[in-house]
C-alpha cells in the first residue's frame, strides 16, 4: 500500500521557491501535486512523491538545506487538529506523546518514537523519526524537514523551557554543517542510525503556557471520532462517524469517506476487504441506536425517527417491525417479548 501524507505539509513551498527565484509549478506538476491542494487540510498525496519533490527542489535551487528552509515558511497548523491538542496539553511531554500516538492522522508513513534511556547524552530523551518508504527513495530533505518542524513545534510549546542538546541525522549534511548548527543551535551528529532530537528531560515536564483544557478535549474528541486509534479498522471508524452524524446530510457514503480522508471507492473496497459494506454498517448503527433511543431516552418517536435519518415516522415503524417484530411504541412501553441479545449489533 502506498504511504500517504497530507498535502498541507508542503504549505509554504511555493513561497519559498518563488523567494529563491524559481517557479514551483513545474516541479509540483512533475510529482502530481496541485498547488491548490496545499491549502486544504484533507488532501492526501503519496509520501514518496513529496520526498522526490523536496530532493528535486534542493537540486534545482542548489540549496542543500532546503528541508530546513521550508520549515521557516510553515507553522504548527499544518498538523490540523493535532496541533490544537498538542498546544493545549498540560505539559510539553503530554502534548508530544499525544501527537506521536496519532501521527498516522497526518501521515501513516511517518512514525515517531521516544527513548527515555539514551547512552548518547545524559539526562536527555530521544525523539526519533522514521519514514516508511522503499529503500530506493532518497529522503534526506524530508528527514531534515521533519526534524526542523519538530524542533520548531516543541520550542513553540515549551517556550523558554526548551532545551535541545543535540540533533542526529542519518546522513551527512547535504549543505554546510554550519547551516544545520545555526538552525538548531546545537551540534549535529551525522551518520546516525536515526533522525533524532536529543532534548533535556526538564523540557518534557514544562507546562504549556496558555493551555486550554476545553480546546484540547474538543480536538481529541474530533480526532477520536474521525480517526480513532492507529489500530482501528475502517469499519470501526465508519461506525464511529455514523453514530455522530445519523440524521444529518453528512451521513451519506461520500461525505463519510471525505471525513475519513478516503475516496468513496477506496472506502468501499476497504470495507469489502473486512467483509462488510457501508450500507450494512449504517443499518446496524441505526438498529442499535433505535433500541437505545426508544429504551433509554424520553425523546418523542418522531424525534427518534429524525435522529436516525428516516424521512417520515412510518419508515421507523416499518424498520422496527423488520428488525424486532415490534412497533416503536411497543419497544418503548416494554410490552413485547424480551429482545434477543443479537438485536443490538452495532456496538459502541
Amino acid at each position: 500500500m502506498v504511504a500517504l501524507t497530507r498535502a498541507s505539509g508542503l504549505r509554504g513551498y511555493p513561497s519559498l521557491m518563488r523567494a529563491m527565484g524559481f517557479d514551483p509549478v513545474p516541479l509540483l506538476a512533475r510529482y502530481h501535486i496541485a498547488e491548490s491542494s496545499l491549502d486544504g487540510d484533507d488532501v492526501m498525496v503519496p509520501l514518496h512523491e513529496v520526498a522526490h519533490l523536496l530532493e528535486a527542489s534542493a537540486e534545482a535551487s542548489g540549496c542543500g538545506d532546503f528541508g530546513l528552509r521550508l520549515s521557516r515558511y510553515q507553522s504548527i497548523d499544518l498538523l490540523g487538529p493535532l496541533s490544537i491538542a498538542a498546544l493545549n496539553a498540560p505539559t510539553v511531554g503530554d502534548g508530544l506523546m499525544y501527537v506521536m500516538r496519532h501521527l498516522f492522522v497526518y501521515s501513516p508513513g511517518l512514525v515517531a518514537t521516544l527513548n527515555e534511556h539514551t547512552p548518547i547524552l545524559k539526562n536527555t530523551i530521544e525523539v526519533s523519526f522514521e519514514l516508511r518508504l522503499p529503500a530506493h527513495v532518497v529522503t534526506r530533505q524530508t528527514i531534515d524537514h521533519c526534524l526542523a518542524n519538530a524542533h520548531n513545534f516543541i520550542r513553540l510549546g515549551a517556550g523558554d523551557k526548551y532545551d535541545l542538546r543535540a540533533v542526529s541525522i542519518p546522513h551527512g549534511p547535504v549543505g554546510r554543517r554550519s547551516a544545520y548548527e545555526r538552525f538548531f543551535g546545537v551540534r549535529v551528529l551525522t551518520e546516525s542510525a536515526t533522525a533524532t532530537l536529543h532534548i533535556s528531560r526538564a523540557t518534557f515536564a514544562a507546562e504549556v503556557k496558555g493551555a486550554n483544557g476545553l480546546l484540547r478535549q474538543i480536538a481529541e474528541d474530533y480526532i477520536f471520532r474521525n480517526f480513532g486509534e492507529a489500530g482501528d479498522s475502517i469499519s470501526d471508524r465508519v461506525r464511529r462517524v455514523l453514530r455522530q452524524t445519523l440524521g444529518e446530510s453528512t451521513s451519506d457514503k461520500s461525505t463519510v469517506a471525505s471525513l475519513l480522508v478516503l475516496h468513496p471507492r477506496t472506502l468501499q473496497r476497504r470495507l469489502a476487504s473486512e467483509g462488510t459494506s457501508f450500507e450494512i454498517i449504517k443499518e446496524a448503527v441505526r438498529k442499535d441506536l433505535a433500541l437505545h433511543y426508544l429504551r433509554d431516552t424520553k425523546l418523542t418517536i418522531g424525534r427518534v425517527s429524525m435522529m436516525l435519518g428516516f424521512p417520515v415516522q412510518s419508515s421507523l415503524s416499518r424498520a422496527c417491525r423488520e428488525w424486532f417484530g415490534q412497533t416503536p411504541s411497543d419497544i418503548r412501553s416494554g410490552d413485547h417479548p424480551k429482545l434477543r441479545q443479537s438485536d443490538s449489533v452495532a456496538g459502541g
